[in-house]
This record gives C-alpha cells, sequence and structure tokens, in this order.
C-alpha cells in the first residue's frame, strides 16, 4: 500500500507506514466498494463506527459492577464517579450548543454502568476489593475465575491476596463472558441468513451455508423462525447473579445516526439487516457457541480419526486439518458420497505432550543460587508451543498475538495449581512488511460464534468446515470454492484466509453502518506565557509543516486549529480567506463554535492558508503575558467541533490546567513522594474521563502531549487519552533552549506520529476457544458490550492485555485457539478487518503447564495488573504482590512437579528469568521507591506499561547492555547494504564492566553510552571524534559521523537500535564523573540499589519464603 503523500503504485509500505500488501481477489465477484473512485490502494486501514454501532443491550447478562469488570488500570477507583454517572456519561443535546452543565453529568441515579471498562463508575479497579468488603491479606494474585457456587458475600478482590490459598471470585465480579452467563443468537436452521451471511450489496443471496437440517447433531433443539426484531436470544439455563436483566443501562452514541439498539434493516431480498456493530462484527462473543448448540462435544479422543476424509488433493495438505482435527461422538451426516476414514497423517495435530520425547533443556530445573549467569547473549524469543511443525509453521506472529501459557492447562484447578496468570498480548495493529489482503463479497465466518474462517478449522469435505472456536459445522459458500492465488476451483483448504493466521479483509457495505468518515485532525495548543516560554511551537509548527503532505488521508482529508490560554481562539480557514482569521472566545463556562463550517476545513484545497497559519502561530503569542490555562473548556470546544465526523484531537499542553471546568489543583508534594498513602495516583476530578467517554462516543480520540517541567497532574489529564483509545507523551522539563535534547526527540516522534498508519471508527473484539472466558482487559478503550473495545482511532503502535480463566473442562480437546478482529476504516476511507488467530495445546499435567510458560509474556501482564493495583490499593501492595507471584509459582513449582526436594531455589528451565523480570520491574520508575521520582514521571511510566506492546515493555523493564568498543563485523546481519554489528549481550551487573571499555545500555526509550575511565584512545578518538577521555563534555548527545570503521560501525548499531521503535530514544554518552551516572546505575538490575535489593539478595529473599 501507499505511504501517504506518495503515489499508489509505490509498493510495500515504509518503516514508518506499514506493510506491503499482497492483494487477493476472488475472480469475477468483486467487491465494489473497493474499488470506487475514493479507494485507492492506500495506506489506510478500515474499522467500524464503534460510536454508530449499537451494542445489542441483551448480548450479555450484565454483571453486577465489582471488581474485575470492565475497569481501566489507572484509575479506577474515583469513587464519586459511581454516585454521578448513572448511565448518562454520553447523553448529549443535539449538536450546535452543549451546555458545561451537559458534561458535568451530575445526576445522581444509583445506578452504575457495567458496560463501562474504563470506567470509574465500578467501585474499583480489577484488582481492587469490594468497598465494604475486608481486605485479605494482599500477598499475592489469584488468575482464576470462581465457580457459580461462590457465595455472592465472599467477594474477593482479582489481584487478591491470600498467601498460598486459592482466592475465587463469584461469577458477579468476574467479568467473565461464558456460555452459562451470556445471550447467544441462535441461528434457526432453514431461516433467513444471520446479518452479513455473505451476501452482495443488492443481490439475492447465493447459496451461501445452507443450513443442513441433518448436519446439526440430534441434541440440538428444532428452533422456530426468528422474530422479527432478529435471531432469538437463548437465555442461559442458570440465572447470573448481578444486575436484574431488565436494569442494563443504555449508552446512547451519536444519535445523528444510530443509536445503539435493536435497530434492523430490511436488505433487498427482504431479510432483517442488524444495524449494530456487535450484530455485524459480532452475534456471538468471546467465542462462546450458543447454549443450544451440543454440549456433549468429546473431542479429540483419537486426533483425526472420526472425521470422513476429503477427495483426492485434499489429503496430506498443511492447513485444512491443522487444529481443531478432534474427533467427535456427533455422526455428522455423508457428503454425495461415503469417505473412508483417514489416518494420521502430516495435516494432523501431535498426540498428546505426555507422549513426545522433549528436549532435555525443557524439563530440566535450575538451581537460580548456582547459575547466575543465565542471561542469553542473543534476545529472548517467545518459545515455540508445541505444535505439530505443520500447524506451527501457520501459527500467528508471537509479536502480534502471545499467550502467558503455550501450554494451555485443561482445567482451572490445575492453571489454579500452576499459580501462573493466563492471559493474552497483543499488538493488532502493528505494521507488517507483509500482509495478506483478500478482496472478497463473501468473507466467512461461522454462523454460530462468528469466528472468521482461518487455517485451525476442519474440512469435513469440500462442502463443510467445522469452526475452531465452538465446533459448528458449516458450509463453504461456493464462492470460496474458488482459490485466487492458484485460480483453481474446488480447493477451499489453500485460499489464503486458511492458509494466513493474520489477514486483512477488505470489508463489503454489509459491514458499514455510515459511510466511512473523513480523515480529520484538530490541533489543539496551549499559547499561554508558559507555553511560549518552552518555544514548543516552534518544534511542532515547523514539524507539521514539514509532514502536512504525508498526513494519512485523501482528497477528503481535514484539519483544524484550536490555541488557548485563558481564552480560545478558533482560526477560520474559510476559501477566499487571504489570511488565517482569528476568533476569539472568552465565555469559557459556555463554549460554543464560531462559524463552525469554516474551522475545520479541507487539506487540499486550503493548503496554502493552512501553511500561512503555521508559520505565523509560533509569533502571535510571544508578547503574551496570560498565564492561565483553560484547558478544560479548549476540550470541550473541540469535541463539538469534532463530534459531526469524529477524528483525532491531538492536545499539547505545559501545565496545570487553571481555568474553567477541569482546572487542577497541584497535589505532589516532593519530601512524600515514597509514601504510599500520600501518592496520587488517582484522577483529582472525573471531568477528563468524562469528556474521553463523551468523544469515544462520537468516534474522537484525544492524544495528549505533555510538556512540563512542573506537576501537571498526568494522573488526572492522562484519562483524556485513556478512555478514547488515544497516547501520551511526556517531554518533562521540555525548554528549547535549557533542555534541547527533548527537542530533537519531540521532532523526531511528532514525525512518526503524523506520518504514522491510522485507523478510525474502530472496535476490537477477542474470541476464544468454548471453556475460556475473557474477565479483564489492560489497554487505552472503552469497553462498550461487554467484550466490544471501542477504539475510535487506532494505532500501530499501541498494545493491549486481557487476563483469561478456564472456564470449562477443555477435556479431550487437544488445542485451543484464540481470534482477535479489529475492524477499522482507513485513512483511504476503506473499511477493513483485520484478523489474528493463534492456536495453542491444551495440556493435562502441571509439569506441562510450566514448561509452556512464556516468562515474557507473564510479566508483561502482570505489570498490567500491578499498575492497577497501585491505583486501587496502593504502591506498596502492587510491589508485594509481584514479589509474590514469584514466591506462589516456584513454590507451587518445588511442591508439585519436583520428585525429589533439593536445596537452593529451584526454578523450571522456563522460568529461569521468572525472577530477574520481576525485579526489573521493581525497580522500574512505575513501581520503584524513592523520593527521586517525580509523580508524573511516574504515572507516564504506568501509562506506558499500559499501552506499549510487550517488546518495548520489555525493553524498559529490563534494558540490554553491550559492550561497544570492540565491534566487529562477526555475526554481522547486513540490511539495506549496511552492515549492523551485533555484540553479545551482558548481565546488568557493573561486575560485567570494565575501566577499559565503552558500554552502551538500550533502555527503551533512552539510551547510555558508558565510556570507562581506561578507554582505549583508538575508541575515543575514532568513534566520539575527541582527543581524550578528559574532554568528553558532560552533556554530549550525539556521535560525530567519522569516516572510520569504528564510527561507522557504531553508529550503525545504534541507528539500527533506534529504528525499531516507534519512540527516539536519546542518547546520553557519560563518563565517571557525569551526573547521568546515577540514572545508568538504577538500570544496573542485578546490583544493590539505594532502595532494592540486588539480585542474589532478592533470590535469598524468594528462596527463604519458598522454604517456609
Amino acid at each position: 500500500m501507499a505511504q501517504p503523500g506518495r503515489p499508489p503504485a509505490a509498493s510495500g509500505y515504509s518503516s514508518q507506514n506499514g506493510a506491503g500488501e499482497q492483494r487477493y481477489s476472488n475472480g469475477e465477484v468483486q467487491n465494489s466498494l473497493v474499488h470506487s473512485s475514493q479507494m485507492s490502494d492506500g495506506q489506510g486501514y478500515s474499522s467500524t463506527v464503534p460510536g454508530l454501532y449499537s451494542h445489542q443491550v441483551p448480548t450479555k447478562v450484565p454483571l453486577q459492577p465489582s471488581s474485575g469488570l470492565y475497569n481501566f488500570g489507572g484509575s479506577q477507583n474515583v469513587s464519586p464517579l459511581s454516585n454521578q454517572r448513572s448511565g448518562q456519561t454520553l447523553n448529549r443535546p443535539p449538536m450546535g450548543h452543549i451546555s458545561v452543565a451537559s458534561l458535568q453529568h451530575t445526576s445522581s441515579g444509583p445506578q452504575m454502568l457495567p458496560q463501562l471498562q474504563n470506567s470509574t463508575a465500578l467501585p474499583s479497579s480489577s484488582s481492587s476489593f469490594v468497598p465494604g468488603a475486608h481486605p485479605p491479606a494482599l500477598s499475592n494474585w489469584q488468575y482464576g475465575q470462581t465457580p457459580m457456587s461462590q457465595p455472592t458475600g465472599s467477594q474477593t478482590n482479582h489481584l487478591g491476596h491470600v498467601a498460598g490459598t486459592v482466592s475465587t471470585q463469584p461469577l458477579s465480579s468476574s467479568g467473565s463472558t461464558n456460555p452459562a452467563t451470556s445471550y447467544q443468537y441462535a441461528v434457526s436452521p432453514g431461516g433467513p441468513p444471520l446479518q452479513n451471511s455473505y451476501m452482495k450489496p443488492g443481490s439475492v443471496p447465493p447459496p451461501v451455508n445452507r443450513p443442513l437440517g441433518s448436519a446439526f447433531p440430534p441434541a440440538r433443539p428444532p428452533l422456530g423462525p426468528p422474530p422479527t426484531g432478529g435471531p432469538p436470544l437463548v437465555r442461559p439455563s442458570t440465572t447470573p447473579v448481578g444486575l436484574p436483566n431488565n436494569s442494563v443501562p443504555h449508552l446512547p452514541l451519536n444519535s445523528a445516526t444510530n443509536q445503539e439498539g435493536d435497530v434492523a434493516a430490511t436488505a433487498s431480498d427482504g431479510s432483517l439487516v442488524q444495524n449494530s456493530y456487535d450484530a455485524i462484527e459480532g452475534g456471538g462473543f468471546m467465542a462462546t457457541c450458543s447454549s443450544s448448540a451440543p454440549q456433549n462435544l468429546n473431542l479429540g479422543r483419537s486426533v483425526g480419526y472420526s472425521y470422513p476424509t476429503l477427495p483426492p488433493g485434499y489429503q496430506n495438505v498443511s492447513s485444512p486439518g491443522a487444529p481443531g482435527m478432534q474427533s467427535s461422538p456427533l455422526q455428522y451426516p455423508a457428503g454425495p458420497q461415503p469417505f473412508p476414514q483417514p489416518s494420521l497423517g502430516s495435516n494432523h495435530l501431535t498426540a498428546p505432550m505426555s507422549s513426545l520425547s522433549l528436549q532435555p533443556e525443557g524439563l530440566r530445573s535450575i538451581n537460580l543460587l548456582q547459575e547466575r549467569n543465565i542471561l542469553p547473549t542473543t534476545p529472548l524469543q517467545a518459545p515455540v508451543p508445541n505444535l505439530h511443525e505443520e500447524i506451527q509453521k501457520l501459527n500467528c506472529n508471537p509479536e502480534l498475538f502471545r499467550c502467558t501459557l503455550t501450554n494451555i492447562p485443561q482445567t482451572q484447578a490445575l492453571l489454579n495449581k500452576a499459580k501462573l496468570p493466563l492471559g493474552l498480548l497483543l499488538h493488532p495493529f502493528k505494521d507488517l512488511s507483509q500482509l495478506p489482503v483478500v478482496t472478497s463479497s463473501t468473507i466467512v465466518r461461522c454462523r454460530s460464534c462468528r469466528t472468521y474462517i482461518n487455517p485451525f478449522v476442519s474440512f469435513l469435505d469440500q462442502r463443510r468446515w467445522k469452526c475452531n472456536l465452538c465446533y459448528r459445522v458449516n458450509d463453504v459458500p461456493e464462492e470460496f470454492m474458488y482459490n485466487p492465488v492458484t485460480r483453481v476451483y474446488g480447493e477451499p483448504h489453500k485460499r489464503p484466509e486458511v492458509q494466513n493466521a493474520t489477514i486483512e479483509f477488505m470489508a463489503p457495505s454489509e459491514y458499514m453502518l455510515r459511510p466511512p468518515q473523513p480523515p480529520v485532525y484538530l490541533f489543539v495548543f496551549d499559547v499561554s506565557h508558559n507555553a511560549i516560554e518552552t518555544g514548543y511551537l516552534n518544534t511542532v509548527c515547523k514539524t507539521l509543516l514539514d509532514n502536512l503532505d504525508l498526513l494519512p488521508g485523501n482528497t477528503r482529508t481535514k484539519i483544524g486549529f484550536i490555541t488557548f490560554d485563558s481564552t480560545i481562539h478558533f482560526y477560520s480557514l474559510q476559501e477566499g480567506l487571504s489570511q488565517p482569521q482569528m476568533l476569539i472566545v472568552s465565555d469559557i463556562e459556555d463554549v460554543f463554535i464560531p462559524m463552525p463550517e469554516n474551522l475545520l476545513v479541507n487539506l487540499n484545497e486550503n493548503k496554502e492558508l493552512i501553511q500561512d497559519l503555521l508559520r505565523t502561530l509560533p509569533q502571535m503569542f510571544t508578547k503574551s503575558l496570560e498565564t492561565q490555562s483553560a484547558l478544560g473548556p479548549a476540550l470541550q470546544a473541540a469535541f463539538k467541533l469534532m463530534s459531526p465526523t469524529g477524528g483525532r484531537i491531538s492536545v499539547f499542553q505545559t501545565q496545570l490546567p487553571s481555568l474553567g471546568v477541569g482546572a487542577l489543583k497541584s497535589r505532589e508534594e516532593p519530601n512524600q513522594r515514597a509514601s504510599a498513602k500520600d501518592i496520587h495516583l488517582t484522577p483529582s476530578t472525573d471531568f477528563y474521563k468524562k469528556l474521553a467517554l463523551d468523544c469515544s462516543g462520537q468516534q474522537v480520540a484525544v492524544d495528549l502531549f505533555l510538556l512540563s517541567g512542573q506537576y501537571s497532574d498526568l494522573a488526572s489529564l492522562g484519562c483524556i487519552s485513556r478512555y478514547s483509545a488515544g497516547s501520551v507523551y511526556y517531554y518533562q522539563s521540555y525548554h528549547q533552549q535549557h533542555n534541547p535534547v527533548l527537542v530533537e526527540k519531540l521532532q523526531k516522534e511528532l514525525k512518526r506520529y503524523l506520518t504514522r498508519k491510522i485507523g478510525f471508527e474502530a472496535v476490537m473484539r477477542i474470541r476464544c476457544t468454548k471453556g475460556l472466558s475473557i474477565h479483564t482487559f489492560h489497554g487505552n478503550f472503552f469497553v462498550r458490550s461487554t467484550d466490544l473495545l471501542s477504539l475510535p482511532n487506532v494505532n500501530p503502535d499501541a498494545g493491549y492485555a486481557v487476563q483469561m480463566s478456564v472456564e470449562e473442562s477443555l477435556t479431550d480437546m487437544p488445542v485451543v485457539s484464540f481470534q482477535s478482529a479489529l475492524l477499522y476504516t482507513s485513512s483511504k476511507g476503506e473499511r477493513r478487518i483485520r484478523v489474528h488467530t493463534m492456536c495453542l495445546p491444551v495440556v493435562t499435567t502441571l509439569s506441562d503447564v510450566y514448561l509452556g510458560a512464556d516468562v515474557q509474556a507473564i510479566t508483561g501482564l502482570l505489570a498490567n495488573m500491578a499498575v492497577d493495583r497501585s491505583v486501587s490499593a496502593s504502591l506498596s501492595d502492587a510491589r508485594d504482590a509481584l514479589v509474590n507471584a514469584v514466591i506462589d509459582s516456584l513454590s507451587a513449582y518445588r511442591s508439585s512437579v519436583l520428585s525429589i526436594q533439593q536445596p537452593g531455589l529451584m526454578a523450571p528451565y522456563s522460568l529461569r528469568f521468572f525472577p530477574l523480570h520481576v525485579l526489573a520491574l521493581l525497580k522500574q520508575k512505575a513501581f520503584q521507591t524513592g523520593t527521586n521520582i517525580r509523580l508524573d514521571e511516574r504515572i507516564f511510566t504506568m501509562c506506558q506499561v499500559k499501552n506499549q506492546p510487550l517488546i518495548y515493555l520489555m525493553l524498559m523493564t529490563h534494558p540490554n547492555l553491550y559492550r561497544v568498543d570492540n565491534l566487529t563485523d562477526e555475526g554481522a546481519l547486513n540490511i539495506n547494504d549496511k552492515t549492523i554489528p551485533q555484540p553479545p549481550i551482558l548481565q546488568l551487573s557493573v561486575e560485567k564492566l570494565s575501566r577499559d571499555g565503552a558500554y552502551l545500555m538500550d533502555a527503551g526509550s533512552v539510551m547510555f553510552m558508558w565510556i570507562g575511565k581506561n578507554c582505549g584512545q583508538n575508541f575515543i578518538s575514532q568513534v566520539l571524534g575527541i582527543p581524550s577521555y578528559a574532554s568528553i563534555p558532560q552533556n554530549m548527545t550525539h556521535l560525530p559521523e567519522l569516516e572510520t570503521a569504528e564510527s561507522t560501525r557504531t553508529i550503525a548499531f545504534i541507528s539500527w537500535l533506534r529504528e525499531q521503535r516507534p519512540f527516539f530514544p536519546i542518547l546520553y554518552i557519560i563518563r565517571d564523573e557525569s551526573p547521568l551516572k546515577s540514572s545508568f546505575l538504577q538500570n544496573m538490575i542485578e546490583d544493590r540499589t539505594e532502595s532494592a535489593l540486588s539480585y542474589y539478595e532478592f533470590l535469598l529473599h524468594i528462596q527463604q519464603q519458598v522454604n517456609k
């Protein structure tokens, strides 16, 4: 796909802007939408209009809003919101005039909002205690869900801590989604197809997915035709504990188009088409199939032996039989001809793990106290699931989709016994170098749970496939029989959808509820005296000018600007004006929009006026003495301006807001920074959260750039981005003259921000195999109908995490699957669906669970949970819980897996880095103690934990250390004719440093190059370009480009490291007496610091607790 601003002919994404696409179309049948004049083969990506897609209110039984339910980590326990919101947050009067009162929502209804994942309307976070309950001793996290029989009175916190015991939760507070507590749409055999049943817009539906009456198992009760309002609701057999069914509050979204609710339209063939996103993308959810589906699936007793064989040409292919080849006692009718039973071929799954010969090191135990030098010299890779190589070859890239356990325990009891968290870490919109894109009028999905067809489904014969999530048998649509790659008919198993675990669909019109929105960008600048003093406006306006043509979009792209101090300034860019016209609104108590039609203008048609404005803005306020900041009213104005279309608001703020609604007061006391009770990690007002939820409802995301030397209450301000799916950027003490190194950082990161691909009006849903359930989400988003993540904007640098539990025993299932589907609108106006599917084996023994543990993913998920705990309880509780996670898992391993008790601290090979990674978390700015961490800096690091993809989070937690004064070409990479040295990674301890060398520490967002006192003169002169060690300047942050081999190698290595991430790490070159040496040493995880143990001392502490 073309990069914005470049001709579409350029194939392949740049490193900034995404991936090269391989397009597939489906023979004669094309999606007319894709080939319309507006849809260039561009950098766009597509999604639905979350604000417009109505959630079917009965999609889930409302669960009692309590701990673990839909909360976002950073700020769940602002209790006042629970009394003020009353389910009206997103209600707005018609556009045109919005009073301040409508945004304050002071109604005091008693009801809460069970839909709000990222909502402080709930009493507490996923890791918080139920109000009024007596908190147990805070010692460890419990990762499991509670059985239905759990009494409701004994609610405990999801991260709750009862040392050595398994804490359980009542279903009402779990937030889990499972068949017993969910409404499901049952599809009636012979009834009209579900919405989006592979219909070409405007045509009679093809013979797709014809329900075979005999294809359903006998146990399935007959269903009548659906009522006119849509498919019938199948109620759960057990009444869940929680709110009564009639108390589900609505969240009205975007009344200008579709209110969320049961709104249906009639298709051209007379069948009903649901006008809600739940209906379009969803139907089923969490991969739980309809409760009327057969319950007696004893699958996989002998893998692959119970299905009829495929016709010649279908056998011994790598994908169709992949996972899901479980045997079933259900007798499906034979196809047109009787097929003999197949033998177990290369296309089947491996046998259970217990019968495999495993690598010896995978099973061996390590005494951590004896084997100190366990850190590998190359980056730690994700463990490879124990699947047949043909299946694993098709599995999802772990950089996109990763599970904390690559061997899924068969039961919750086994998971509880392992004392390890089960969860997923996602990077769903990552820039990809190769991305298969399918253009087809038919997107094949399971009729029951709405799973997209993927490499891990089973083909029973040419005409039927079995869903790998709910096991429903579906028909293969006629169109799907043609393979656009091989151009052969009759090979559905070889189509791209069944050969790629990551794929993107061009969505047909059934996936749209309104025309795709144009790209709209609104920039909101703080122009108070303090802001002008920092000089940030010069950098931002210049960077924007330089990249104006690279903003993702097309001929419909719109742009606008607002500035503010104690008043709000709008800029009319009306065609025909000789220069931009400033309009000042001084009434910040009741903000209105003057001349709304000229404030957001077409970028291409008004480019000269926009360029004039960007050139003059930095000088317009240089003589301003206005020190006040009316950020709240400015955001209200921005929201009103953007509501009709949706889009992205970029806010630049340099101080604590002091005027109007949303004004804040300083809460930081430097002397009490380390006191857990006095750390203000929670918002001081719910204004920014409420406004963010309003923004989310109108498809508006807000990105916050905070450039401040003083306390600015990021805990409160950050809510505007957190709940609207935006991002937070923090430049501490930004100043053009006094801190010039941050100028380059802002310029580089802003360029990436402006030019990276973007998805608008997006929603994401994660499904998993029947028996598993998802109960807590982490990231920047708003949870709309229980499991649907609303993402007004989605960007390629955002990560997400979810916690899961094993709700029903996975007996006789050799594998389970997980699928994420991201539906979005590209900047080119295309609707697209990006799907990732992952398959993992199920195991029955504790040793196999430990064998498949992914220590980096476990650390990432625990870090997200620890942020929640810090906010809902205290920093010390979060630290204790992290330590106890290590103690509990190693204790369980020692007592339940080790047959011979040995002295020392024994750990399974897979968890050999677990104590080291947790110690690194304890020393990270988010969780470390001590008074040297500013409160905003701590909050920002917590924001990063919640929003960073795992690969970047791990680098910031446990930096990489390299020796760089002796770089060679041995083992070097060759990329674009550049030789990139690959020095070995060293342990993070000063004992690994030599005064004769130079060392580079890569800590993700910052790099340090430490030069030893006796470092060779050759390196100092050939790389630093300096005559001697003594002449190294204190504030050196750049390496000169010298015509020497040493300089070329060093610069190539550092540039390569920088190019692999979306943010720009500053390089600080330091020597022994440098003031920054303390920061360098703070990252030496294995050494003792003023407030934390050394690695060896930490291991002794763990051993002492394990041996108790």
